[in-house]
């Protein structure tokens, strides 16, 4: 974690907002291919793997539900007691965008199980960052880095 006055920061709970969204999208993923409606959640499960992407490229401070954590929820919030440093969550929705994307090609070899497999797993990490603050994609990071696989600024931050 690093001082509020580290202009590269980010705000804890923005993360986690996104993370409740994700969440919640990947119960009606497994919902719909539970239900029958396979190509319904392939549709929700490509534009998952869109946000992700998106979250991976532009960085989780430009993530769209970021963004709308700043605009509509931080407002309405006390300042974070501590920011956190945003490249473990950006390679969370890099490991995110992969276990999409292999759900979503295994959905053409055997079906929607594959979206319910893939769903399922995404949704336990997700749950676990939205509500217990514990992010699996941001512990992989600080794991490869400690390992010196990744760069070693996560490293030093855990």
């Amino acid at each position: 974690m690093t001082a509020p006055s580290s202009p590269r920061g980010i705000d804890p709970r923005g993360p986690r907002f996104t993370a409740g969204v994700v969440a919640v999208l990947f119960l009606v993923v497994i919902a719909l291919a539970l239900l029958g409606y396979g190509v319904a959640a392939l549709i929700l499960s490509i534009y998952n793997a869109a946000v992700f992407l998106w979250g991976t490229v532009a960085g989780v401070q430009r993530h769209p539900y970021a963004l709308f954590f700043k605009a509509v929820i931080k407002p309405r919030l006390k300042p974070p007691i501590e920011l956190e440093d945003p490249t473990p969550p950006t390679f969370a929705q890099g490991v995110g965008l992969f276990v999409t994307v292999v759900g979503i090609a295994l959905y053409f070899v055997v079906g929607p199980i594959a979206l319910v497999v893939a769903g399922a797993a995404a949704f336990v990490a997700a749950f676990l960052n939205s509500v217990f603050a514990y992010c699996l994609g941001c512990q992989i990071y600080l794991l490869l880095a400690r390992a010196g696989i990744l760069g070693g600024k996560g490293a030093a931050a855990a």
